[in-house]
């Protein structure tokens, strides 16, 4: 085997390992982020931040039926 196919592998198994260790990370991250928005969601004391959003989602909510109203 040449060098040039055996760095062709090296680099396309690394590649793909790099690849699949990104997303290994990110579906951690989005998962971590996800169950903790639905432990703010069960808490008795909503946290300011889970307010703050839901004030933002329920105005954006009244905004589109205003404008489907039209």
């Amino acid at each position: 085997m040449n060098f040039g196919q055996a760095a062709l592998i090296g680099l396309a198994c690394g590649f793909l390992w790099g690849i699949g260790c990104s997303l290994a990370i990110l579906y951690s991250i989005f998962l971590g982020g996800y169950r903790k928005g639905v432990e703010d969601s069960l808490a008795d004391v909503k946290p300011e931040r889970y307010r703050r959003a839901l004030e933002r989602i329920e105005a954006r909510r009244a905004e589109a039926e205003a404008k489907a109203k039209k």
